[in-house]
C-alpha cells in the first residue's frame, strides 16, 4: 500500500479548520476580522497558502490549543445526511455526536437511507488515507434487496458493470439468503463511490430496500447500538490499519 500523503500548503482557512481550531466558516471571519497572525503578523487573506505543521498561527496574539486527536465509529440511523449542515434542513449525523465539541470530519459518506458503520476523525490526513482508492480499503455491506439474486449476478457485479459511463464493482458478493420474493447479500468494496451500491445492484435488475455498513478495514459494528458512538484508541486504530505509518497516527494533526 502506499504512504500517507506528504505535508503540503493550503489556503490559511482550510488550515484553521482542518488543524480543529475554528469552522471554515468561522476561520475565514477570524481573519477577515484581523485576529489571526502568521509568524507575528497579522494575516487578512483567508487564501494565504501555509505549511500548517510549520506555519506560527497566532489567535488575537496568543497561540491555540489544538485538539486532541480523535476517531470514533459511529452507528448512523436512517434518515440522517453526513454533512454538518444540510440545505434541505434534515437531521445530520453530528445530532448524534453529544459530548463532542472537537470538530470532526466523516471518512467518507453514507446515503440518508444507509445505517451503519461511520468513522469520523479531526485527523485529516488519516481520512485522506483511508478514502484514498489506492489503498483498496475494505468496506462491508448488508444489502437487502428484491427479488431472487443469483451467483451469476454475483459473478457479473465482481467483474465489473457500468452505470452512467461509470464502471461500477464489488471486491466480493456473497448471497447470504435468496427467494423468489427478496434477497440478503454481503457485498465489500474497496472504493467508495456516490451511492456504488444501490447503484450497481439496480443496474442487474434489483432495488435496495435495506443497506447497512458493517466494517471499514480492521474497524467492525458489532454490538454498538444504533444512534450511538465510541471512541476508537491510537492502538486499536494501529491494529486496524497497520499500513498507516504509526509515526502519523500518534501526531494530532499530521498534514492536511
Amino acid at each position: 500500500m502506499n504512504p500517507p500523503p506528504k505535508r503540503g500548503r493550503v489556503p490559511l482557512e482550510r488550515a484553521l479548520s482542518k488543524l480543529g481550531i475554528a469552522s471554515r466558516t468561522q476561520a475565514r471571519q477570524w481573519i477577515l476580522d484581523g485576529r489571526v497572525q502568521i509568524g507575528g503578523k497579522v494575516c487578512t487573506d483567508p487564501l494565504r497558502m501555509i505549511v500548517p505543521e510549520s506555519a506560527e498561527i497566532g489567535i488575537d496574539g496568543a497561540k491555540p490549543k489544538l485538539a486532541e486527536p480523535l476517531t470514533i465509529a459511529l452507528h448512523k440511523t436512517k434518515g440522517l445526511v453526513t454533512t454538518r449542515s444540510d440545505e434541505k434542513g434534515r437531521a445530520t449525523v453530528y445530532a448524534l455526536l453529544e459530548g463532542i465539541d472537537t470538530h470532526l470530519i466523516p471518512v467518507g459518506r453514507l446515503d440518508a437511507a444507509t445505517t451503519g458503520l461511520l468513522l469520523l476523525t479531526n485527523n485529516t490526513q488519516f481520512s485522506a488515507w483511508l478514502t484514498d482508492p489506492r489503498q483498496q480499503i475494505p468496506r462491508v455491506y448488508i444489502a437487502q434487496v428484491r427479488g431472487e439474486f443469483t451467483t451469476e449476478k454475483a459473478h457479473l457485479l465482481e467483474h465489473g458493470v457500468e452505470n452512467k459511463c461509470e464502471e461500477l464493482g464489488a471486491a466480493a458478493v456473497e448471497i447470504l439468503k435468496t427467494s423468489g420474493r427478496e434477497s440478503t447479500l454481503k457485498i465489500t468494496l474497496t472504493e467508495g463511490k456516490n451511492r456504488e451500491i444501490r447503484r450497481m445492484l439496480l443496474q442487474v435488475g434489483h432495488e435496495v430496500t435495506k443497506l447497512k455498513r458493517i466494517s471499514f478495514g480492521g474497524i467492525h459494528l458489532g454490538e454498538l447500538a444504533p444512534g450511538k458512538y465510541r471512541v476508537l484508541s491510537n492502538e486499536e486504530l494501529q491494529g486496524a490499519f497497520p499500513s498507516f505509518s504509526s509515526s502519523f497516527a500518534r501526531q494530532p494533526f499530521p498534514g492536511i
